[in-house]
């Protein structure tokens, strides 16, 4: 049996305790910090959305379609992004978000999606390469859209058909199920948010 003394047991619970501490005060620090674009045509929604993260002590801009929204991103270089699927078009979330894949200025952005629609879970790094293996699946290739989600690393992403009915790929950062609710929307929030700093530090 190993044995310690008062004094490393003290040394010990000093550790852990400042861990725990620096932990917190970099959550606080980036909570303080961030900001979060929410793009969603339903005020109500973004009326909710506000109220769950400024009560969190985010910032929060708001738009109501990807024109209003691309302009908020260009201008206000949010840390995060929310967006709705089904605005003016029925994929213009989906649009908003490979936007931001492409432009330069925004790439760097984490993008949750708002969504209704299951969410297939893999534990393959890969979610594009997946979603391709669903497109062959005779249960699955005829959908218009598949979300995809990778649990061990987060990773996500969305193949969609266009309306010329080519298969269409978005990365994306995760997924918000409908209807939206602080339990699910605040976990996703902190943990983006903290990997966007972990990242920003490295």
């Amino acid at each position: 049996m190993n044995l310690f003394s008062i004094d490393q047991l003290k040394y010990f619970c000093f550790i852990i305790v400042n861990k725990i501490t620096i932990s917190q005060t970099q959550k606080l620090s980036t909570m303080a910090k961030a900001k979060i674009l929410v793009v969603d045509d339903d005020m109500d929604v973004i009326t909710m959305l506000e109220q769950i993260l400024t009560n969190e002590g985010y910032e929060v801009v708001s738009a109501f379609n990807k024109e209003e929204g691309m302009e908020k991103a260009l201008q206000e270089k949010p840390d995060l992004a929310i967006l709705d699927v089904m605005m003016t078009t029925h994929y213009e979330g989906f649009e908003m978000a490979r936007e931001f894949v492409d432009n330069p200025e925004l790439a760097g952005i984490p993008t949750l999606m708002e969504t209704s629609i299951e969410v297939l879970m893999t534990t393959k790094p890969s979610v594009q390469a997946m979603a391709r293996e669903f497109r062959n699946d005779p249960n699955y290739k005829e959908l218009q859209v598949i979300l995809i989600r990778d649990i061990v690393t987060g990773n996500s992403g969305i193949d969609y058909r266009a309306e010329d009915g080519r298969s269409m790929w978005v990365p994306v950062n995760g997924f918000i199920r409908k209807p939206v609710d602080k339990n699910r929307v605040l976990p996703e929030v902190e943990r983006l948010l903290m990997q966007k700093s972990a990242s920003s530090t490295n």
